[in-house]
């Protein structure tokens, strides 16, 4: 019942959503449109977005070798990445825990060790998302101020960069006073239990960030946290040339598109559905194109996410299911070779 209230509500917000973005797009010229894309750029988008998994799939296995005492097998770890994605898409946060069990179906990995690994591995995540914003803050402050305006002081205009820049000046001293505050009455403050609980939340995702020291290839761990998010950046620039009234945007428009395609997937609907086409959508339309056209790339760029998961996610559905549980009770034994 929980599960089916969870899937409900997901659905109806994703619905609302749609139905928001898409009430004022003519529907059939954006379908004409994506059909007449050059899918030769939608296939090179394809083709990065799995290397982009693979090595995620590599960075798990590195994260998972000094709690389990072994690496488990690459093959098996993007397995479990494409089986999590593929659970995903159909109910929103399924993904970690189906990740968990199919790597124990596989490899024998206790599911409760696992899952700890895929949240620290969301700490890195986060970590470069917050690069990401950061970078995207600085080199697009004039386009970005405009929007940051119009959301939350209802205006825009000349004096938008200024104010984005004492926006960030306000969240960062704001940071420094609560670190000073907390150090200072952080005793007095552990009688709350609220206060207790998010202290210990805060100091876990610290732990699990530090946790890349007790790695026995840190730098190699380092790599490939850069290398998927590298390889995100390309795969959104890729798709720009997908469509004539897109092809002419801008490396930097990648990275804005990048940074709100993200923080549009983190929404809890099925696959980003309606989230992320308002915040792609949104950010194009600072790059001048037109909200029609706006919305037909960012619903390209969501339609050719589900592919790959639809696809690469089915396909390794099928081969967990036909490979059956690993007879070894050894974590990985019988594989531990095709992660070296």
């Amino acid at each position: 019942m929980k599960n089916l209230l969870t899937y409900a509500i997901s659905l109806t917000i994703a619905g609302g959503l749609l139905w928001y973005v898409f009430k004022d797009i003519d529907l059939d010229a954006m379908f004409a449109a994506i059909a007449q894309a050059n899918y030769l750029w939608v296939g090179a988008y394809a083709v990065i977005i799995m290397v982009a998994h693979w090595s995620r799939g590599v960075r798990w296995s590195l994260l998972l070798e000094p709690v389990v005492g072994q690496r488990p097998s690459q093959t098996n770890a993007l397995l479990s990445v494409m089986t999590g994605y593929f659970a995903n898409l159909l109910i929103p946060r399924m993904g970690e825990v189906t990740r968990c069990g199919t790597l124990n179906r596989l490899d024998n990995v206790p599911v409760n060790v696992s899952f700890g690994t895929v949240v620290a591995e969301r700490i890195f995540d986060v970590l470069m998302l917050l690069l990401v914003i950061g970078l995207t803050l600085v080199l697009e402050a004039g386009r970005l101020g405009d929007l940051v305006m119009e959301l939350f002081a209802g205006k825009g205009g000349g004096g938008s960069k200024a104010g984005l820049y004492w926006l960030l000046a306000a969240g960062l001293g704001s940071a420094v006073v609560a670190l000073f505050l907390y150090n200072r009455y952080k005793e007095v403050l552990r009688r709350n239990a609220l206060f207790a609980k998010v202290e210990t939340f805060v100091l876990g995702l610290l732990e699990g960030l530090l946790s890349v020291r007790k790695l026995r290839q840190p730098g190699l761990f380092i790599f490939h946290t850069l290398l998927i998010w590298t390889l995100y950046y390309f795969s959104t620039y890729v798709l720009f040339f997908a469509m004539p009234q897109t092809a002419s945007l801008g490396p930097v428009a990648a990275l804005t598109i990048l940074m709100m395609g993200s923080i549009g997937m983190a929404a809890p609907t099925q696959g980003g559905l309606g989230s992320f086409n308002i915040m792609v959508g949104s950010a194009l339309v600072l790059y001048g194109l037109t909200k029609q056209d706006g919305q037909t790339l960012a619903t390209l760029m969501l339609l050719s996410q589900w592919a790959v998961v639809i696809v690469a996610g089915g396909l390794a559905f099928l081969l967990v299911l036909g490979r059956g549980r690993a007879a070894d009770p050894t974590v990985g034994a019988a594989t531990i070779g095709e992660g070296r």
